[in-house]
């Protein structure tokens, strides 16, 4: 394992590294969401400025390479949440891939009601933190129907 230091010196280089690549470009994104390894961009100035500003981002240092997934159908997933553009508003629902089943524990195996319990309350809470007021009914829906 690393230091316990590692993930903040690494945070600290990607934010100076951001600030260079994005001032020293002269398109600039609507907005840039940075989450460790992922980042959530909204770019108006088209898809060959787009293809552009990757390979930009790509060739200031040759050990941090970008990759890019566009919206298809409106929708974009990032991190765990389906973001969905509906004209000029976004909305926002938990984003499972196609290959998610709904099992996490069986209900009748031996494990602690406890830890039956947490994982209920897990996917509750998930679910109300990261849905907005639209979804949020049907998310929670779907944790009555499993």
């Amino acid at each position: 394992m690393g230091s316990p230091l590692s993930p903040a010196i690494a945070d600290v280089y990607m934010e100076d590294f951001e600030n260079k690549a994005l001032s020293s470009y002269p398109l600039k994104p609507k907005c840039w969401y940075r989450y460790v390894d992922d980042t959530f961009v909204i770019w108006q100035h088209g898809l060959d400025n787009l293809n552009d500003f990757l390979q930009h981002l790509n060739n200031i240092h040759p050990n941090i390479k970008f990759t890019m997934e566009i919206e298809k159908q409106n929708q974009l997933p990032f991190l765990d949440i389906l973001v969905t553009k509906i004209g000029k508003e976004f909305s926002y629902t938990l984003f499972r891939k196609p290959t998610h089943t709904n099992r996490y524990l069986n209900a009748h195996s031996h494990h602690h009601p406890s830890q039956l319990q947490a994982i209920i309350k897990s996917l509750t809470t998930r679910s109300i933190r990261l849905t907005d007021t639209k979804s949020r009914k049907e998310e929670l829906n779907n944790l009555t129907n499993y």
